[in-house]
């Protein structure tokens, strides 16, 4: 018993016809009859009464009917749902972003992908975000999470996900060499700073010390945000950081912000290449959004 044959009955049962089954279904006379003749060896029953002008099912006939319907029907939902998966976009899609985002904005992200696309591999990669949108002029990564620079390089896409505001942050419990200089009008010119090494978050940064009229005294200058507010935490001077990452530090707690300080936030989004975003993967990707 196969598909084909299944097929055959239903439609027997349907048009009562031999001759108009044969022709719809592209089988000669002959050949139905055969069907249906090995499909009653197989049943062990009669499944059609027949005479000259019809063609009736038999009690047999008419139990087989939708047990052959459900069959059929499966097999069909199985063809359709491979062929849907053969359909689905499929590849690798390298991804940098920094730690931080890792886990406070790319999981709610490549949920909602995964879902759709599950059989893309995403392959994360992480770093300073300072590199994130150097990465992608250089192909090293497909896509990136990153700050938005005050000018965006040419020939990139950027799409907005997110504002992401930072904060002036010295120890919660400073040294004697610090605290001698933390007050409520803080001698900034004699205060250690921890800064990033480069990026938009530096930018922001420097362009708050003009501000102010700061000549820093900088102590670190550190490639990525995370070690800024350890090295705060340690005691080692005050830094400037994202708040999602003094939020999401395990030592967060042991920094205090200075909350009048106001610095710009950065605006957080997913780039890439102008002249890629349409390539399935990445299109599929910006879609979300």
């Amino acid at each position: 018993m196969n598909i084909k044959n299944l097929q055959l009955f239903l439609h027997l049962c349907d048009s009562k016809s031999f001759s108009q089954t044969a022709q719809a279904m592209h089988v000669s006379p002959s050949a139905l009859s055969r069907i249906i003749q090995r499909l009653e060896e197989d049943t062990g029953q009669p499944l059609f009464i027949r005479d000259n002008r019809s063609v009736e099912l038999t009690s047999a006939g008419q139990t087989m009917l939708p047990v052959a319907a459900q069959i059929v029907s499966s097999w069909q939902e199985l063809k359709m749902q491979l062929k849907e998966q053969e359909q689905q976009l499929q590849g690798k899609l390298k991804l940098f972003c920094s730690v931080t985002a890792s886990y406070s904005h790319l999981p709610g992200i490549l949920n909602r992908f995964r879902q759709l696309h599950p059989q893309v591999e995403i392959q994360l990669l992480t770093g300073d975000p300072a590199q994130a949108i150097e990465k992608v002029q250089h192909d090293e990564a497909d896509i990136a999470i990153a700050a938005m620079p005050d000018q965006l390089p040419g020939k990139l896409t950027f799409l907005e996900l997110d504002k992401v505001t930072l904060s002036v942050i010295t120890p919660l419990v400073p040294p004697p060499g610090l605290q001698k200089y933390l007050s409520d009008t803080p001698d900034w010119a004699l205060l250690p700073f921890i800064l990033p090494e480069s990026g938009t978050a530096r930018t922001r940064a420097d362009k708050w010390l003009r501000h102010k009229k700061i000549k820093p005294n900088i102590y670190a200058q550190v490639g990525g945000h995370e070690a800024i507010v350890s090295m705060v935490a340690l005691g080692c001077g005050i830094g400037i950081a994202p708040d999602v990452v003094i939020d999401n530090s395990p030592v967060g707690n042991k920094v205090r912000r200075i909350d009048k300080e106001k610095i710009p936030p950065l605006v957080l989004g997913l780039c890439c290449k102008q002249s890629r975003q349409q390539e399935p993967l990445l299109h599929a990707l910006l879609q979300l959004f």
